[in-house]
């Protein structure tokens, strides 16, 4: 059965920085394409970033980039989200989420939109806040 577990959550001062992780399993780790979402209190849930299946493309929300950076060990079926400069407006639920991508596109490199993620992990609580 798949499964995402996400974990490195917690609470951190403006300008801190943690790293998230999302532990896959059940399923072939390297022909999914794995994204980072987040939902703050009475807000919609929004893309923060996705990976391609071999690690070789990335994508950034406008509000992360150059703070935060994603990768992936496929060895380890993990992948990472790291948070430098970490704002009080970071603060969120984030989830990681999974989309089985297509051979064409697992040579390509070529990510799946935002609303195609279709396998969620339970989520990890960040905190920004002094």
């Amino acid at each position: 059965q798949l499964q995402l577990v996400e974990s490195g959550g917690g609470l951190v001062q403006p300008g801190g920085s943690l790293r998230l992780s999302c532990a896959a399993s059940g399923f072939t780790f390297d022909y999914y394409a794995i994204g980072w979402f987040r939902q703050a209190p009475g807000k919609e849930r929004e893309g923060v970033s996705c990976i391609s299946s071999s690690g070789g493309n990335t994508n950034y929300a406008d509000s992360v980039k150059g703070r935060f950076t994603i990768s992936r060990d496929n060895a380890k079926n993990t992948v990472y989200l790291q948070m430098n400069s970490l704002r009080p407006e970071d603060t969120a639920v984030y989830y990681c989420a999974a989309k089985r991508i297509s051979f064409v596109k697992r040579v390509t490199g070529e990510l799946p939109a935002w609303n195609e993620y279709n396998y969620w992990g339970q989520g990890t609580q960040v905190t920004v806040s002094s």
